[in-house]
């Protein structure tokens, strides 16, 4: 999938959703593009592109390399009933959550829906440490560099500048092998923030 460069939204149009995915533990290639087929054939999600995979550095505690990317959908269901179906997608894959920061089978965050801005205890948008995080950053402007942070009034391009790529070893696109990045592996590991 390509580039999602118009994110102009009509009073009529479904409001377009940023998600980002994760995954590190099992298979995490196939399971990532597969939570990206269900998604595809959830009714009220029209997914419209998909970022290349990163491997990543985790967040956390001791745990294997994640593979992030983000995808970029319309949606016809509301953020509180998306939040659900996303949720519902990982326990279908086996995620269990017991740790926080912990590895999981699949991981789906949603980051961005339109320009709201909600804060309740069940959902916050846009994802309170979206600005923060490369390994979201990253793949999210490989696709949607555009978009303005509806609070912070900056794109994601130039949010992800600012954060620089710390953390990211490598890139797979499906139509390439694994491509190092000559100096993301000699990082230190990020801290997680709270």
């Amino acid at each position: 999938m390509a580039e999602c460069t118009d994110l102009s939204i009509s009073p009529s149009d479904p409001p377009l959703v940023a998600i980002a995915l994760g995954s590190n533990l099992g298979e995490p290639l196939r399971q990532l593009r597969s939570a990206v087929q269900v998604l595809a054939q959830t009714p009220g999600i029209d997914v419209l592109a998909c970022s290349p995979w990163y491997r990543t550095v985790p967040v956390g505690p001791p745990q294997p390399d994640y593979w992030n990317g983000c995808l970029i959908a319309r949606t016809q269901l509301s953020p509180w009933t998306l939040l659900q179906t996303l949720q519902r997608i990982e326990t279908q894959f086996g995620r269990q959550r017991q740790e926080q920061w912990g590895a999981r089978t699949l991981d789906l965050d949603l980051l961005l829906y339109g320009d709201r801005v909600i804060n309740t205890t069940e959902l916050t948008l846009p994802h309170p440490r979206l600005a923060e995080r490369p390994f979201v950053l990253v793949p999210l402007a490989a696709i949607a560099p555009h978009w303005q942070h509806p609070l912070l009034a900056e794109t994601i391009q130039t949010l992800q500048e600012r954060v620089g790529d710390a953390g990211i070893i490598a890139v797979l696109s499906d139509d390439a092998g694994e491509t190092r990045f000559a100096t993301a592996a000699d990082r230190p590991r990020p801290e997680p923030h709270e």
